[in-house]
């Protein structure tokens, strides 16, 4: 038996001793969803635990376990789960008019537009609401389409922007393939091989894959906080780049910022690097707690989906049953008006805390003499971050793009992402990719907390595996 299967092997019995009601549970779910669930990150081995209420940074199981949640709802709650400023405003929706779906226009999506815009600062921005990241970024994608007349997409190596079918490519990392492996059966060859690749904060490679697909290309969409491909921060001269060449050859420039959108600073994160793109797709938090997505972009790309486009080029962006949901409107501006008035101190905080979580991790495991390094830093822009990702570097690695953090080659992807996971779970602490992000709820007690499970996750690596 290899050493880290040993390690799996104790952690796995642990958690199983603590968390029985979640098994039993879960095997109710098996026989009646696949894989017992609805989203595979979700479920990972040996089994989810089942939560039974969530509150700040806390989630609580069916055991009566409690752990301190660095997932945050997927990175959605920025001011921890179910803030008072919007448990207390939910109570307010039933009392006043119900909080169910009517599926009629409604004043509360016009105030949420009007402050997303605002907090942009752009010129001739305008919006559109729909319900989650893979549909806002699969509509700005066939918009640019329409726009330009052009079929290809550019995307970076290691980017996740949904299920779309024309993103559904490069998103893992494979030993033979890299970045350049289709994620999914189902997309049609025609559609992969219009979708190209190129690696993050290199402008010499996105140059070259311009220069030879430039005129093919409909659109670049990057995140310029790359989020599951690394937590690694653009450079102001990679973003500089890219607008300056995707306007050179005619092509709509897409920041998805579903993570990093209001994440940093009370707008997206492109309001720091001065940069206008031709389209930027939000989500998460902007929804305080529901389903919220938007495409906000400049109206002569948009209006590609007006009734009245030529057919041809018209784009059915029709929204969704639930699109602009009453609840889901009101809940998304409360949150967004709160970071904005709150700024001052919510930004600053979550920043200094994920800083704090960054540097302490590295050093409990230097500490044991295991190399560590926790991407998700800000740079010379973004001056202060709440992500935190934990890499164990095999070899010299200067953590730059998505490659440098998910080829086995040069990290230890499985030490991430399934021993370390297990063994902060047996300590309270729940992550995914080894970290996750701080929210305005962690208080300095669940930092100590924490720094204590990841030292007892170092002491247990130094025995099993060092």
């Amino acid at each position: 038996m290899l050493k880290i299967d040993k390690l799996l092997e104790f952690l796995e019995a642990k958690y199983r001793k603590k968390t029985k009601k979640s098994l039993q549970i879960y095997r109710r779910a098996q026989r009646v969803m696949i894989q017992g669930g609805s989203h595979s990150l979700r479920l990972f081995s040996p089994y989810p635990f089942i939560i039974t209420r969530a509150k700040g940074p806390m989630v609580y199981d069916f055991d009566r376990n409690a752990y301190i949640d660095y997932w945050q709802g997927h990175y959605a709650n920025i001011l921890g789960h179910n803030p008072k400023i919007l448990t207390d405003e939910f109570k307010r929706f039933s009392l006043e008019d119900g909080s169910l779906h009517t599926g009629f226009e409604g004043e509360s999506q016009i105030k949420l537009a009007e402050l997303l815009l605002k907090q942009l600062g752009h010129k001739d921005y305008r919006i559109r609401f729909t319900t989650s990241g893979t549909l806002a970024t699969m509509y700005a994608v066939m918009l640019s389409q329409a726009y330009t007349g052009r079929d290809g997409v550019l995307k970076i190596g290691g980017g996740w922007h949904g299920a779309s079918p024309y993103l559904l490519k490069g998103v893992k990392y494979y030993p033979q393939a890299g970045f350049e492996q289709a994620e999914s059966a189902g997309v049609p060859k025609e559609i992969l091989r219009k979708i190209f690749m190129t690696r993050f904060n290199d402008g010499d490679d996105l140059e070259k894959v311009l220069w030879r697909k430039g005129s093919e290309i409909a659109c670049l969409i990057v995140e310029p906080f790359l989020g599951v491909g690394g937590f690694l921060a653009a450079s102001q001269e990679y973003l500089d780049l890219a607008r300056a060449l995707t306007e050179k050859y005619g092509i709509v420039l897409i920041f998805d910022e579903i993570i990093s959108g209001f994440r940093f600073c009370p707008s997206g994160v492109q309001k720091l690097y001065g940069i206008e793109p031709d389209l930027s797709t939000f989500g998460k938090l902007i929804g305080g707690g529901h389903a919220v997505s938007a495409v906000a972009g400049k109206s002569e790309i948009l209006e590609k989906c007006l009734p009245q486009a030529p057919a041809k080029l018209r784009v059915l962006f029709e929204g969704g049953t639930f699109s602009s949901h009453t609840q889901y409107m009101r809940a998304g501006y409360v949150m967004l008006k709160s970071l904005a008035d709150q700024a001052s101190w919510i930004y600053p905080k979550i920043a200094a805390t994920g800083e704090n979580l960054r540097r302490r991790v590295e050093k409990v495991f230097g500490d044991r003499g295991i190399e560590v390094k926790c991407t998700g830093d800000g740079n010379d822009v973004v001056k202060g971050s709440s992500l935190f990702m934990v890499n164990f570097p095999l070899k010299r690695v200067r953590y730059a793009s998505a490659e440098d953090v998910w080829n086995p080659a040069l990290s230890h992807v499985r030490l991430k992402e399934e021993v370390l996971k297990l063994a902060l779970l047996t300590e309270g602490v729940h992550v995914v990719h080894g970290g996750g992000a701080a929210s305005a709820a962690h208080e300095e007690k669940h930092v100590e907390q924490t720094i204590a499970a990841y030292s007892e996750a170092a002491r247990l690596f130094k025995k099993y595996l060092y």
